[in-house]
């Protein structure tokens, strides 16, 4: 790795910043009230000897582990590791600390604030810092537990170690408490607290250490954060050594306090949500020739990191303040520190779309910084990737977590340095991927008298075979979204296309007991993996988007291709429209040849977020052909359609019979248009519900007559509605919409499911609906009166949902295959292929 650039410092006040000699302090990681993707592998890091300590603390409901590497020669090899205790809540490896011969791993839990007028949620559980030490064999054993002392305490937020004490923040409390390492263990010695503090003030989410000088954080006392100093005294005791230091520099939420190194009289503290507001005093008396406003100084929230020298009076003043010099945008700079010899590294996870940066401000011999530059990480880091949350750095070896990579899962980059002072990757690390459920294949299982096949609870359906995401191009990160089949013309093979986050899979499903992974279409070269893909197919041809994904288009990939593959390939598209960039989904008419993108955005022609109109009547040549949008309704006033179905009416209105009619579900309502003529559509009615949270999609029956529409957020509203009037509450709520009249839509059934789940797409065939209704997995249900609908069979694609609305789970099905093969994709764990074996209702 080489300096990418050299750069005299932004911002430099009077004083030195930096007195040398300044020992090496591995950084404190982020505050614990952190975003959520923080909380996972490379959250938390130390280095102690040749071992080094990754925190995975996991996602809301997991325990978390903590793995330990250790270094052989240049390489770092994984040696085991730590599972959380049995008991033990979320956020075990939230910290670490070791000093190679004990190991301390803090577990805590934020409290989060819940929905806006919601009910408040419970404080989280007490936090613990749990003790293992190295035995002879190398291994790592269990030696005690410290526990906090309340709810919401966050206790084990934090952790150092300092030669035979450790010092534990418990920022929800407001406390650092002190141990004392003797013959008999871990031995609590006291307690640091301040005056003054607040509820919000997370005194003792930083903590750095220097003899018997203690610094503690608050980063959010006063809005703005502060910094408490403490001495040791010979009894143990720790007594305020003047004052809190805030920097006159820091803005609102700035977490001033948030990260600390500590060494003599010098103390460097980050405070990486600074906001710049105001320019330096030498921008120059007139603007740069063109008349273009020069800017000085970091705009919003780039962050800072502020020195301190104390006198000899015991005084502690600032001497100046470091940002980064080339004025990233949302940098988070100071988010951790480290140092290195005479360098200063400082983590800047927010720049460049979260994707990361580490800055080394280089110390000169009078302690003032000569210079900056960035460290070129050569390992993959992209958009989301939060490089430099968390690093720790030792001599020659430094650890960097990268908690945001991958969808929150996580990866490190292990740096070595060279004779000549450069650093250069020693290689990546992650978890191994396991998928959640084994595959099921060979042979159709039937729902046993437990009701259950294989580990998914059941009724009046089979499960024909169940492949995990692994087995259908899933790697690492993957997560499946949704799906649509082919069934070719010729052959009468019938094929699976299962959107993932970062890709297209193809399955051969003619023999549903034994499908066969055909190969992958990557997503577009430059877009990014994003939650939502979606499939439509027409001719032979499926045509592919996705949702927030950057310049990603839509994919059109000639299906008979599938006809000759013998063995897993990675496919190319065969063409790419690119008058769009990001969509929701995608609408096809089969009759009429037209495609229709709803939810557009991040560029291109976007309908305001409506119908963009695309002709693909030459399937690998589409055209633009107009919008459509419906302006009061969607979230934003623009005709958002989150989905849609376009058909040629054959319904029960005289007036449109033959006409193109598109039924858009537009986050606030419904929304039916007449789209024969592309360039002047016009708008018929639209129609909304009681209680409406989120309109997300729906489907007509095969008459034309009765429109189903899922409302994807109501299930979770509703547990805030006091009223009781929200039938959302009692179960999954579908409303039933006669369209007798397409000018006037009537409203004339809420169908209450039997389970609390979130719904997300349905899908009608003849006298039954089939829901993918998230954690509850495939619905059936009959509508032989289409009114009074009524369940009759399911499969559950998420067993541990415990009967909670919650997005997880099954997000689509397809069950229009000519052999009832009826397949679902869920989110984590892969592609099934069922058997619905329900009766008809008379």
């Amino acid at each position: 790795m080489a300096r990418s650039r050299v750069a005299t410092l932004t911002v430099l006040l009077t004083g030195a910043l930096l007195a040398p000699p300044l020992m090496a302090v591995p950084a404190v990681p982020a505050s614990i009230d952190a975003p959520a993707a923080l909380a996972a592998f490379g959250r938390s890091i130390a280095i102690a000897g040749d071992f080094a300590f990754i925190g995975e603390p996991g996602g809301r409901g997991e325990g978390g582990k903590v793995w330990v590497y250790q270094r052989q020669g240049p390489s770092w090899r994984m040696v085991t590791s730590i599972e959380a205790p049995e008991g033990a809540e979320q956020g075990f490896g939230i910290a670490v600390a070791s000093d190679g011969t004990f190991l301390m791993v803090g577990q805590a839990q934020a409290s989060f604030g819940g929905r806006p007028g919601g009910p408040t949620p419970p404080p989280a559980p007490a936090g613990a810092v749990h003790l293992y030490r190295r035995g002879s064999n190398g291994q790592w054993s269990p030696a005690g537990r410290l526990a906090g002392a309340a709810a919401g305490d966050q206790f084990g937020g934090t952790v150092t170690l300092a030669g035979d004490r450790a010092y534990v923040g418990a920022p929800g409390a407001g406390t650092v408490a002190v141990y004392q390492r003797g013959t008999a263990g871990w031995t609590a010695a006291g307690s640091i607290t301040a005056e003054g503090l607040g509820e919000r003030d997370a005194f003792g989410a930083a903590i750095a250490v220097d003899g018997n000088r203690v610094a503690v954080g608050a980063p959010g006392h006063g809005g703005d954060g502060a910094v408490y100093l403490f001495t040791r005294a010979a009894d143990g005791s720790h007594s305020a050594d003047g004052v809190a230091l805030t920097s006159r520099r820091a803005s609102d939420n700035a977490r001033f306090g948030a990260t600390l190194l500590l060494n003599g009289d010098r103390l460097m503290v980050g405070a990486p949500g600074t906001s710049f507001a105001a320019v330096r005093a030498e921008a120059p008396a007139a603007p740069p020739a063109g008349g273009a406003q020069r800017r000085f100084g970091p705009p919003p929230g780039v962050g800072m990191v502020v020195s301190f020298a104390r006198a000899a009076s015991g005084a502690w003043t600032e001497q100046g303040v470091i940002a980064p010099f080339d004025f990233p945008t949302s940098a988070s700079f100071g988010t951790a520190l480290a140092m290195s010899g005479g360098e200063l590294w400082i983590g800047a996870p927010s720049a460049d779309a979260n994707a990361g940066r580490i800055y080394r401000a280089t110390i000169g011999s009078n302690g003032e910084v000569t210079g900056m530059s960035q460290l070129t990480v050569d390992a993959p880091h992209g958009r989301g990737s939060q490089l430099a949350a968390a690093f720790a750095v030792a001599g020659d070896h430094a650890v960097i977590g990268m908690p945001g990579d991958v969808q929150g899962l996580g990866t490190v980059v292990f740096l070595g340095r060279a004779a000549n002072g450069s650093w250069a990757s020693r290689g990546t690390a992650f978890p191994p991927v396991v998928d959640r459920f084994a595959g099921v294949t060979g042979k159709e299982t039937m729902c046993d008298a437990s009701g259950k096949a294989a580990d998914f609870q059941c009724g009046n359906t089979s499960l024909l075979s169940f492949l995990p995401i692994s087995a259908v191009g899933g790697q690492r990160g993957s997560q499946m979204s949704d799906n649509w089949g082919w069934t070719d013309p010729a052959t009468k093979r019938e094929y699976a296309l299962a959107g993932r986050n970062d890709g297209t899979a193809f399955v051969d499903i003619t023999d549903p007991s034994n499908p066969r992974y055909l190969g992958n279409l990557p997503l577009t070269p430059g877009a990014t993996p994003a939650a939502w893909r979606d499939i439509k197919v027409y001719k032979n041809h499926a045509y592919i988007v996705a949702d927030n994904a950057g310049a990603h288009g839509m994919q059109v990939f000639d299906l008979t291709r599938l006809r000759n593959v013998k063995a897993p390939e990675t496919f190319t598209f065969d063409a790419l429209y690119t008058n769009i960039n990001s969509a929701h989904n995608i609408v096809i008419n089969e009759e009429t040849g037209y495609a229709y993108s709803v939810g557009s955005s991040g560029g291109g022609e976007t309908c305001g977020g409506g119908l963009h109109m695309i002709d693909i009547r030459e399937p690998k040549n589409p055209k633009f052909a107009g919008c459509a949008a419906d302006g009061i309704t969607g979230r934003r006033g623009t005709g958002y359609s989150h989905d849609a179905q376009c058909v040629t009416y054959r319904g029960p209105d005289e007036k449109y019979k033959g006409r193109e009619i598109c039924i858009g579900s537009n986050e606030t309502a419904i929304s039916i248009a007449d789209v024969t003529n592309k360039a002047t559509p016009i708008q018929i009615s639209t129609a909304s519900y009681p209680f409406v949270s989120y309109a997300h999609q729906g489907w007509l029956t095969d008459d034309h007559r009765y429109f189903y529409l899922d409302d994807e957020g109501d299930e979770i509203a509703a547990q805030s509605d006091t009223t009781g009037q929200n039938m959302a509450a009692k179960g999954t709520r579908t409303m039933v919409y006669d369209l007798a009249d397409l000018d006037d839509p009537v409203l004339v059934k809420e169908y209450i499911g039997p389970v609390r789940s979130s719904d997300h797409n349905l899908y009608v065939k003849g006298n039954k609906i089939f829901m993918s209704n998230y954690g509850s997995g495939l619905r059936i249900v009959d509508i032989s009166d289409p009114v009074n609908p009524r369940e009759v069979g399911y499969l559950d694609t998420f067993p541990d949902d415990e009967n909670q609305p919650q997005m997880v789970g099954a997000w689509s099905t397809y069950p229009y295959f000519p052999s009832g093969t009826i397949i679902v994709t869920s989110v984590t764990e892969g592609l099934f292929m069922i058997r619905d074996r329900s009766q008809p209702i008379p």
